[in-house]
């Protein structure tokens, strides 16, 4: 039913304005929403697939033809459009082709069906050819249920020289870098100590030596004999070896904050406000120099940020080796130093890996290449797998040209492509495909999926951010009563501020899941911080806790903050009145203070929205975010935090009850990231952070303009720079390879209170196929 009696009023959802949806939602949540024959409360759902519905809790639903007849009734006296059609049917569910539209209604309030892509080549399954033999090293693995087509095998039996493997997603990667492990040493002979497999990640480490403990002609005292782990495992283990007391593990700055700490010594020297710098970025920003084999001399800072940034790094270093301390960049640069300074044992080293193979080699970056450029130069004997499309980490400094320029380097490679996917169904593959297949720097190729489906990814239009994570979370809780498992979804999204609103639907829900514990709350982000103190003031003026982050979004020192609370005591005022009487500021300052106790008292009478805007345009947050800039982050700047502050504001009417909120919600993410990881629960990640994964149901959050691909990369394209934008297709195309059996994409029509526009990389899976016969563009299936 879409009627009933909400606030002492009827209802009618074909008549609300969808932008209200949202608060109805969450009023239904309570029991405010109630059925206009029996008085019960409803639950509104707001599901992908139809038109929203209030449900009745009795699943006979008595009431149901008494409530049809009064909104058929109360049609014919609004005079309103016909009722809906339905045109076809999707997973099981009838879509609306149209909608009963009031003519006050903007285009972006208006319900909009999902569409599918289905705008592919027809399925063509290939057929792999049969292992005729019943002799040698690949009938004993297939014996075992280790199966492989061609291509795969082809790459398991080159040993020698250069091979560049180009392994698309789902194309078995892992299992021919570990079946070509198992060939050199069961089949050839190979001495295992002479073998070294570098991984990205200590778990593919783990589960690589896991998988040939089954393989044939492998003991177990041949696998303890082969170096299978990351390249900072592998060079410290060099390292260690050689100087044992200069790289002792004790002297290693594991910890974030031990490195922090030592950049924000250094901060006090150039006067940085602590509160107001991002000394995360400025670690991963030294951390990208170090991996480039640049110190800080050489480099040549391209904004004030960067400039500072380089001094914090020089004043690192220093006190890094005053100390006589390392952090993980040093176990690359320390290798990198002792093999290019010390001849005769990089010859040892050249001798004892005489085969070295490199996983995910599209990550590389520049001292790691080196690096193994150096420990294969005698030999030869260098096999790299990874895929171009899937390079997604620029932002630490790995670089796609090292794999791109690889037959370059070494023209005498061998070149294999495994291009047949045994994760995904065909129409999943095809789609990413026609993603992927804009990009100008890559490859040549196109993965063929195994098999085929009638489910084609879906796209689906939410009216913003809060919608689209109420509308997904309730999407997987009817898979679930379903017959689902919850570790069968993952909900895939750009950056962590999109969490913020999955997280808190995901709470009042009842399905478990699971975040990324490393993953702050988006209520605790420096900015919103800020702004958040306001609004704490103008509940509480005494609320010295908030005092601090007040200071500093007005420009005043930390060191003052004792003083404003002396002030407090000593005059007997508020927080609030004791920055108006501070005496040791600057005179624009003062004007500036004095006018505090009048403003928060206005702010007082406003709601959470109005509030945030007000302290946005008359209380200065605007200045403190033009002196931030971008933060140091050219990802998440703190103008878009206040428009996300604003969307999680709006569905609440006074500021005591969104602070009650913020701080139920920052106490729920400090419990959840105690908690031990659930196996059992939907996933919520970054793209980045799924990488390697896979989930036989993928949502992708947010695909618009401005968020994939992101502002930064359309900005650098403008400029004539089509690096990020590429690297921002290529993440599109490894969250869309993440599905096993569904992919569904949502497309917000608002995002942060602005109009949005489809993600060009959906455009481009959605153009008609060019068929080279007619010359024409056609659709090749899903024929209307």
């Amino acid at each position: 039913m879409q009627t009933a009696y909400f606030h002492q009023k009827i209802i009618h959802l074909p008549f609300i304005d969808r932008s209200t949806w949202q608060s109805l939602y969450k009023a239904s949540l309570h029991g405010h929403i109630t059925c206009i024959h029996c008085g019960i409360p409803l639950r509104l759902e707001i599901p992908i697939y139809k038109l929203p519905e209030f449900i009745h809790p009795n699943t006979l639903d008595p009431c149901q033809s008494e409530v049809e007849a009064y909104e058929k009734n109360m049609l014919q006296k609004q005079k309103q459009p016909k009722t809906l059609e339905v045109k076809k049917t999707i997973q099981g569910f009838r879509l609306p082709s149209k909608k009963e539209i009031k003519t006050n209604h903007s285009e972006s309030s208006l319900w909009k069906e999902p569409e599918i892509l289905d705008q592919l080549h027809a399925y063509q399954k290939i057929e792999k050819e049969q292992n005729q033999s019943n002799m040698g090293y690949r009938f004993a693995l297939e014996q075992k249920g280790i199966m492989f087509d061609e291509n795969q095998w082809s790459a398991v039996k080159n040993i020698e020289g250069h091979q560049l493997i180009l392994a698309g997603a789902g194309s078995g990667k892992t299992r021919v870098l570990t079946a070509r492990t198992a060939y050199m040493i069961a089949e050839k002979g190979i001495d295992p100590k002479e073998i070294i497999l570098v991984t990205f990640t200590a778990k593919a480490a783990k589960e690589m030596k896991e998988r040939m403990t089954i393989y044939p002609g492998l003991s177990p005292h041949s696998l303890q004999q082969l170096m299978v782990g990351t390249f900072h495992s592998i060079f410290y283990k060099i390292l260690a070896h050689h100087s044992p007391e200069k790289w002792h593990s004790s002297k290693l700055l594991k910890a974030n904050w031990q490195r922090e700490q030592m950049i924000k010594e250094a901060s006090r020297e150039m006067n940085i406000d602590e509160k107001d710098f991002a000394f995360d970025q400025a670690l991963t920003q030294i951390s990208w120099w170090k991996n480039h084999l640049l110190s800080p001399h050489q480099i040549k800072p391209k904004d004030q940020w960067e400039e500072q940034t380089q001094f914090l790094y020089e004043r690192y270093e220093e006190k890094r080796k005053s100390l006589d301390a390392f952090d993980f960049d040093d176990m690359l640069l320390g290798c990198y130093e002792l093999f290019k300074n010390n001849e005769a044992l990089l010859k040892r080293y050249q001798q004892r890996f005489h085969y070295v193979s490199i996983d995910e080699y599209q990550d590389i970056n520049k001292v790691q290449a080196d690096i193994m450029t150096m420990l294969t130069q005698k030999s030869g004997n260098l096999c790299v797998v990874g895929d171009d499309d899937q390079s997604i980490y620029s932002f630490r400094g790995s670089n796609p040209n090292y794999i791109l320029e690889f037959e370059h380097t070494f023209p005498t490679a061998n070149k294999v492509i495994l291009n047949q996917n045994y994760r995904s169904h065909h129409p999943i593959v095809a789609t990413a495909n026609k993603v992927i297949a804009k990009n100008r720097k890559r490859f040549s190729k196109e993965l063929i999926a195994q098999r085929n489906s009638d489910s084609y990814p879906l796209l689906f239009f939410p009216y913003d951010e809060e919608e689209e994570a109420t509308m997904i979370v309730q999407d997987i809780k009817n898979k679930i009563q379903n017959g689902g498992k919850p570790s069968d979804f993952s909900v895939l999204y750009r950056t962590n501020t999109h969490a913020r609103a999955l997280f808190e639907r995901f709470l009042y829900s009842n399905i478990p899941f699971s975040l990324d514990q490393s993953h702050e709350s988006f209520y605790q982000k420096k900015m919103v911080r800020k702004i958040l103190a306001f609004l704490r003031l103008a509940i509480n003026e005494d609320d010295m806790l908030s005092a601090s982050d007040l200071a500093s979004a007005l420009f005043i020192k930390q060191d003052l903050i004792q003083q404003i609370k002396a002030l407090s005591i000593t005059e007997n005022c508020t927080i609030i009145e004791a920055f108006s009487r501070l005496d040791s500021v600057m005179p624009f300052q003062k004007k500036r203070l004095q006018s505090l106790p009048a403003q928060f008292k206005t702010l007082k009478t406003l709601a959470p929205v109005q509030a945030i805007q007000f302290i946005e345009k008359e209380m200065g947050i605007k200045d403190y975010i033009k002196k931030q800039g971008n933060e140091g982050n050219k990802m998440e700047r703190g103008s878009d935090d206040v428009k996300d502050l604003k969307i999680a504001a709006k569905s609440f009417q006074s500021t005591s009850d969104f602070i009650e909120h913020v701080d139920h919600i920052i106490a729920k993410y400090e419990e959840q990231r105690k908690q031990p990881i659930i196996k059992e629960a939907v996933q919520l990640s970054t793209i980045h952070r799924a990488k390697g994964l896979e989930f036989l149901h993928v949502y992708i959050l947010g695909s618009v303009e401005g968020n994939i691909p992101h502002d930064y990369a359309l900005d650098a394209w403008r400029e004539g720079d089509d690096g990020p934008i590429e690297e921002e297709r290529r993440l599109m195309y490894v969250a869309m390879t993440r599905a096993i059996e569904s992919l569904t994409i949502s497309v917000p029509m608002n995002r942060r209170e602005a109009s949005t526009q489809k993600s060009r990389f959906l455009k481009d899976a959605q153009r008609k196929l060019f068929n080279p016969k007619t010359r024409d563009r056609q659709i090749i299936l899903g024929e209307k």
